[in-house]
């Protein structure tokens, strides 16, 4: 994956310090369902507000398996009440499509240019086989900000977080 593949889908007039939510879904989705998801993530973050005052937002599918939201913060800041509105938004779309975006257990790697997914028990595993190698992109769901997004959300796995964990040849 190339940064600039990922820096055209994520809107260039956010701030670098714009904050960032990654959700991670527990299946991909069919066209169908990203072409809803979208329209109800338009539908939110159109109408997103802090203590009445509009947010700067943006919200997406994207890689058919992560809502991303952003909220540039330059005019607005975003409260607590706001972030909890993003949130109610999230656990929506878990209940209308039977979908869990709070399973820290299972990691994404970029593989074949498709996320797939791994229950961390059996990362190992996948290395040790060969189906995962240094060189897999990793999906970095904890970026905090636009400019991390860009430069850490898609790393290779000895340059992860991961990599402390596992044995890489």
């Amino acid at each position: 994956m190339q940064t600039q593949e990922l820096t055209d889908l994520i809107p260039a007039d956010f701030a670098d310090t714009a904050r960032v939510w990654v959700y991670q879904s527990s299946r991909a989705f069919i066209d169908k369902e990203e072409r809803e998801i979208n329209e109800q993530l338009f539908h939110f973050y159109s109408q997103w507000q802090t203590h009445g005052a509009p947010v700067k937002g943006w919200a997406k599918l994207l890689f058919k398996q992560f809502v991303v939201v952003l909220a540039d913060e330059t005019e607005e800041m975003v409260s607590g009440c706001s972030t909890d509105s993003s949130v109610r938004v999230i656990k929506s779309i878990e209940r209308q499509y039977d979908v869990n975006f709070f399973d820290r257990m299972m990691i994404t790697f970029f593989v074949k240019n498709k996320a797939e997914m791994l229950p961390f028990s059996q990362v190992q595993y996948a290395i040790d086989k060969g189906y995962i190698g240094k060189d897999t992109f990793i999906f970095n769901n904890v970026v905090l900000t636009k400019k991390e997004l860009l430069e850490n959300w898609l790393v290779p796995l000895d340059k992860s977080w991961l990599a402390g964990r596992v044995n890489i040849r």
